[in-house]
């Protein structure tokens, strides 16, 4: 019985200002299938198997954004609890939400010690000693959303399943009691990081039960819930009915002899023709592919238009050695690392959103925009 004192993990927990028993998460549909630790084995083997299928592309993709030779090896899937998975996890991590929105919508995470973090930030950054800031927050939650991307895709694949998608991954640095995770037994993946220096780092990708075993059967080839339910409930194959030259009793009190004889098919309200009758064709109407935001996503953007944010425009950098830094005085010379004549970066809270050319207006300088910066091309400015 406890004696009313808090543990560890809740007092981390309070100081980051998380309620310990929730830990942020967003709240979960009732699944329609799960996965627990009752699950059959064919579960947990499927879902390891997919995440193996992915890690040569994974590595590859890792290995372009870092410029890095990086290797992933694993996964190794298995069950686990909130205490125990906490309990191999060390004191600070990078937690990383990417939950799916669709397709297999629920719970997914990526769980990244706070050293290797660190070392995947200063790989993409060209930069040691990196701090875990927004900026370093910003790369980690693209690094995943290219993993999550990778793994969407192959899913996709497999399954036939061309709804699936995620939101965009949110990175925080937190004590790991904070760390977001599915309450009950949750199956996590662990795999092996090699970033091209010879360290091994290991890394958890967590899912909801519900994710885990939706996925997994759809990997075994079970279908949906739903799917095959005229047959289940003893319907007949209403394809074959021609060649079979009677039509069983339908409870309607009236075999295929006694329709003939009325000289036309009735309509069996199953939405096709039958026996000659032309069927009932309907257009299919297909989704705008162009994403729109929603009247609720509208209002809320609108409480933050009158916000301010620093817009900076960067002609170039470079870098120097500390005694060149010092040396410097009235005359000195910079070089920077953009050629004459090539666009000047336009950056808001320090972060590229796009490109222009320098204007002069009334005396003033300013910047005509030329190009919006895409997510990809920001990745390739970081490396």
């Amino acid at each position: 019985m406890s004696d009313g004192a808090l543990s560890q993990d809740e007092i981390d927990a309070l100081l980051a200002g998380v309620d310990s028993s929730g830990m942020g998460a967003a709240p979960q549909a009732a699944p329609s299938a799960t996965m627990t630790a009752g699950s059959s084995e064919g579960d947990r083997q499927a879902l390891q198997n997919f995440l193996a299928s992915t890690v040569e592309a994974q590595s590859s993709n890792l290995s372009m954004m870092t410029g890095a030779a990086v290797t992933i090896k694993g996964p190794q899937v298995s069950f686990s609890s909130r205490d125990a998975f906490l309990s191999s996890l060390p004191d600070t991590v990078t937690a990383v939400k990417a939950d799916f929105s669709s397709g297999f919508p629920g719970e997914h995470s990526f769980i990244i010690p706070e050293v290797t973090a660190k070392a995947i930030a200063s790989l993409m950054n060209k930069e040691e000693n990196i701090a875990l800031d927004e900026m370093a927050m910003s790369v980690l939650g693209e690094v995943v959303s290219q993993l999550v991307g990778t793994q969407i895709t192959s899913l996709t694949d497999k399954t036939g399943n061309k709804s699936i998608a995620s939101v965009s991954p949110e990175a925080a640095n937190v004590p790991k009691a904070a760390a977001a995770l599915p309450a009950g037994e949750f199956p996590c993946a662990v795999y092996q990081l090699d970033l091209g220096d010879g360290n091994v780092h290991q890394i958890w990708e967590v899912f909801g039960a519900s994710v885990a075993g939706d996925i997994a059967r759809a990997l075994n080839g079970q279908a949906s819930p739903g799917a095959g339910a005229m047959q289940g409930m003893g319907m007949p194959n209403m394809g074959g009915m021609q060649g079979m030259g009677a039509m069983p009793n339908m409870g309607m009190g009236m075999d295929m002899g006694a329709m003939q004889g009325m000289g036309a098919m009735p309509n069996m309200g199953m939405g096709g023709g039958m026996m000659g009758q032309p069927a009932s064709v309907q257009s299919v109407q297909f989704p705008n592919l162009v994403p729109r935001a929603s009247s609720q996503e509208a209002g809320n953007i609108g409480l933050i238009m009158d916000v301010f944010m620093e817009m900076t425009v960067e002609l170039g950098r470079t870098r120097k050695l500390i005694k060149e830094i010092l040396g410097m005085g009235e005359g000195t010379i910079i070089e920077l690392d953009k050629l004459a004549g090539e666009p000047v970066d336009i950056l808001v809270n320090h972060k590229l959103i796009a490109k222009g050319e320098v204007v002069v207006i009334d005396e003033n300088f300013g910047v005509r925009v030329t190009e919006i910066v895409s997510p990809m091309e920001r990745m390739n400015e970081m490396g």
